[in-house]
C-alpha cells in the first residue's frame, strides 16, 4: 500500500497534463511505515528520454520518443537521493503518465522497474489526466496493483 495526500495526487496529474503528448516523469520521496510507503513529497522532473539515454537501453525501446517513453537523468536521481537522506527520507517510488494510454506497465516499465519502488502511472486523455494506479514488483518481476490510500 502507498499512501498519499490529495495534494500529492494533484501534483501528479498537474505534471502529467502539462508534459503531454509526452510522458512526464518524477520522483516519489517518502519512507516505509508498518501501514505501508508513506509519501513526504513527489517531485516533478523533466523527462530526460533522448538519443544518449536510448543509447543505454536495447531493444525497441531506443526508436521510441518521449511520447512512450521517460527517463529521469541520473544526476537528478543522486541529488535527490542525497537530498532525501539529508531529510531522513528514500526514494520510494517513481511516476510518469502514459499519453492516450491506460494506466498499466508496458512490458518496458517492467523491463527497467526496480523492487521495492511503486510506480504510479497516470492516464492522459486528449490532454486530461485519468485513471492513476500503482504497482510494484513481486518475487518475480512482475507488476502487482498496489493499494493507494489517501492521507489527510
Amino acid at each position: 500500500m502507498i499512501r498519499l495526500s490529495p495534494e500529492h495526487l494533484q501534483t501528479i496529474r498537474a505534471h502529467a497534463e502539462s508534459a503531454y503528448p509526452e510522458e512526464c516523469c518524477g520522483i516519489i520521496l517518502g519512507y516505509l511505515a508498518s501501514e505501508g510507503k508513506i509519501v513526504v513529497e513527489v517531485i516533478p522532473t523533466e523527462n530526460a528520454w533522448n538519443t544518449e539515454a536510448s543509447a543505454e537501453f536495447s531493444g525497441e525501446r531506443t526508436a521510441e520518443s518521449k511520447r512512450r517513453q521517460y527517463a529521469i537523468a541520473p544526476e537528478v536521481m543522486l541529488k535527490t537521493q542525497k537530498e532525501a537522506r539529508n531529510r531522513s527520507l528514500n526514494i520510494i517510488g517513481i511516476f510518469h503518465s502514459h499519453p492516450d494510454h491506460p494506466a498499466i506497465p508496458s512490458e518496458c516499465d517492467r523491463l527497467y522497474a526496480w523492487q521495492g519502488y511503486s510506480y504510479i502511472i497516470v492516464t492522459v486523455q486528449n490532454g486530461k489526466a485519468g485513471e492513476l494506479q500503482s504497482w510494484s514488483l513481486d518475487d518475480r518481476h512482475q507488476f502487482q496493483a498496489e493499494t493507494i490510500k489517501n492521507i489527510k
